[in-house]
């Protein structure tokens, strides 16, 4: 093994924090809210995922998120 492997090269740098987010602190959709749900979307998914917009608001994506 190459000691140099263990170095990260320079295009591999960590994310900066300042392009790091979760929650919902911009828009999101429905279809956002239901990959995080970790569900498929589907027209099903999609529907719940709409009315639980409506009834949470943002509220309902920043539940799912860690």
């Amino acid at each position: 093994m190459n000691a140099e492997s263990d170095k990260t090269s320079p295009g591999e740098s960590p994310t900066p924090d300042r392009l790091l987010h979760a929650g919902s602190e911009g828009d999101y959709t429905a279809e956002d809210l239901v990959l995080a749900s970790g569900r498929d979307v589907n027209p099903k998914n999609l529907a719940w995922a709409e009315r639980r917009m409506a009834e949470k608001g943002r509220a309902s994506l920043d539940e799912l998120l860690p």
